[in-house]
């Protein structure tokens, strides 16, 4: 167990994942995984995420520069974009659904017809094959083909190669044989925990088992080894005991270092952002509750349709919801507690709303040759 209070792992939480803007592949390198939401409000959870740590980053960016970088769209604990090099802790993936009989043959036929044409759109798919429409997860009705495309890429045998529209471009793809030895599915499992306390620490207790319990979407046919890993990994991090709940961080690394001192900036973040994504930790660090409530029937919303998380130096003091007006961005904000006043404050959320207006360049700017972003 190690010395430290609740303000130094608040500080070291920021700090931590807060680095100093790079580039664009050096940044989802260092985060290890960048969590994706379809959601525009008013851009999107990835490009809302990368814009603090990527230099002069532009809503969008990691859409149009996706095909020449070495990254890929997967799952891990959720769906996102990764460092190509994590795939092998993943692939062969295999399901924990196994498809019947006739899926397995119409997702044959779509892979054949994949590997023959090279990319293709889904409605390319789905105009050759017709396959119609099936119920999918949320109760509605889904493109059958499209669930298919979907089933391959989740399995291994498709990835994404670009987006067109927002839309994915699937082709096919062989990932390199595992070591499938007790030795090597044993490593591979302690690397995915490694890499999901690397993103998100410092971890309360339950909030690392309950990651640890997420990786069954990533790599499901490890589940056995990454919960062997996680027994290793609470011996093996550095821990401490504030008010009843044990922490966890990397070993390495100190909580109470000076070099964890927070900056003057304030910061609006996504809600999939590493500093608030783990709501358990949220509400230990600044001890209110904050809830995306997108799919919250809007009489029942307390903090909007997409609120997004307002962070001034160490603290989360409230949230934003932004909208765009005759190309002008407008705030509407919403305080924890009491709402800071004085120039100071003016002064950061100022320079913020310049900096959320510059990343929106495209979209406030109707013009069609505005970086060619949609409006939508």
């Amino acid at each position: 167990m190690h010395e430290a209070d609740i303000d130094a792992l608040r500080r070291y939480a920021v700090a931590r994942t807060l680095f100093p803007p790079t580039t664009l592949t050096g940044a989802v390198r260092r985060l290890g995984f960048v969590q994706a939401d379809p959601i525009r409000a008013p851009a999107r959870a990835q490009d809302l995420t990368l814009r603090h740590r990527v230099k002069d980053y532009r809503a969008g960016d990691l859409e149009s520069r996706y095909a020449r970088l070495s990254i890929e769209e997967d799952c891990l604990v959720n769906y996102g974009f990764l460092p190509r090099e994590h795939l092998a802790l993943m692939h062969p993936r295999e399901a924990a659904r196994t498809w019947d009989a006739a899926t397995q043959r119409r997702a044959a036929d779509v892979l054949a017809f994949v590997r023959e044409h090279g990319p293709v759109h889904p409605r390319q798919v789905e105009q050759h094959f017709a396959h119609g429409r099936v119920k999918n997860y949320w109760g509605g009705s889904s493109n059958a083909t499209t669930q298919l495309l979907d089933g391959l890429h989740y399995r291994g045998m498709l990835r994404v190669k670009r987006r067109e529209g927002g839309t994915r471009i699937y082709e096919t793809v062989v990932h390199p044989a595992a070591d499938d030895s007790p030795a090597g599915r044993a490593q591979r499992a302690a690397a995915l925990v490694a890499l999901v306390v690397r993103k998100y620490a410092p971890l309360p207790s339950a909030s690392l088992t309950y990651l640890v319990r997420l990786l069954g979407y990533g790599a499901p046919h490890l589940s056995e080894q990454t919960q062997m890993a996680l027994r290793l990994a609470r011996d093996q991090l550095a821990s401490c005991r504030i008010d009843g709940t044990t922490w966890h961080w990397p070993a390495e690394e100190n909580p109470a270092s000076r070099r964890h001192a927070p900056d003057d900036a304030l910061r609006l973040l996504a809600p999939f952002d590493p500093v608030v994504w783990d709501r358990r930790r949220f509400e230990l660090l600044w001890n209110w509750t904050y809830k995306f409530e997108a799919y919250t029937p809007p009489p029942k919303r307390q903090f909007g349709y997409y609120a997004l998380p307002l962070l001034l130096h160490d603290r989360v003091i409230g949230w934003a919801n932004l909208s765009i007006h005759q190309g002008q961005l407008q705030p509407v904000l919403g305080f924890a507690g009491k709402k800071p006043g004085g120039p100071a404050f003016r002064a950061a959320l100022d320079d913020e709303m310049q900096r959320m207006t510059l990343f929106l360049a495209a979209r406030l700017d109707p013009r069609p040759d505005a970086r060619g972003l949609p409006l939508g």
